[in-house]
C-alpha cells in the first residue's frame, strides 16, 4: 500500500468519499501477535473468529461503520456496459496493461506505473492518479486478494 498520498490528489479523494479510506493507515500500526491469534482463531466455514468467550462475526455493516466508509452514492468508476476491458482500463488509467484477467489489474503494474505523482501533471493525468490511488486503497486493504494479488477495474 501506498504511503500517505499526494496532496495534489487529495480534492479528487475528497470529492469521491476517499480521503478518510487514505487516511486510516497513516500512524497506524499493525500488531502482529494479535494478527497472528485472529487469523489461528478464524473458522472459514462459519465466517467467524471463535473465541474463548464465543463466536464473534465482523460485518460489512461493522467495517462501514469503523471505517466511516460511505454507503450511499454513485458508483466510483460509474456504470460499465462494455466488456471492453483494455478500454475501461485506458479511459481510468491513461494506460492499457497487457494482461487484464477478466476485469482485474495486477497491483504491482498499478504500483510501477503509478509510484509518484510530480508537480507538473495536468488535471487529467492528476485524476488518473487519483483513480489509481483509490483502487490501491480498494486491492491493498479494503478487499485485498491475496491470491495472484489483483483489483477489479470497476
Amino acid at each position: 500500500m501506498p504511503g500517505p498520498s499526494s496532496p495534489l490528489i487529495e480534492n479528487y479523494l475528497r470529492e469521491a468519499g476517499f480521503w478518510h479510506v487514505a487516511t486510516i493507515s497513516w500512524g497506524c500500526k499493525l500488531d502482529p501477535k494479535l494478527t497472528s491469534t485472529l487469523i489461528e482463531r478464524w473458522r472459514l466455514e462459519k465466517h467467524t473468529f471463535h473465541l474463548p468467550c464465543r463466536e464473534c462475526i465482523i460485518t460489512l455493516e461493522d467495517i462501514q461503520l469503523q471505517l466511516r466508509l460511505l454507503m450511499d452514492g454513485s458508483a466510483l468508476t460509474g456504470f460499465v456496459q462494455s466488456a471492453d476491458w483494455g478500454a475501461i482500463c485506458h479511459d481510468l488509467l491513461g494506460a492499457i496493461l497487457d494482461n487484464i484477467y477478466g476485469g482485474r489489474i495486477e497491483m504491482g503494474w498499478l504500483q510501477d506505473k503509478f509510484s509518484e505523482s510530480g508537480n507538473d501533471l495536468t488535471e487529467v493525468k492528476r485524476i488518473r492518479y487519483a483513480q489509481a490511488y483509490i483502487l490501491e486503497m480498494i486491492g491493498g486493504y479494503l478487499m485485498p486478494k491475496l491470491l495472484r494479488n489483483l483489483v477489479h477495474l470497476r
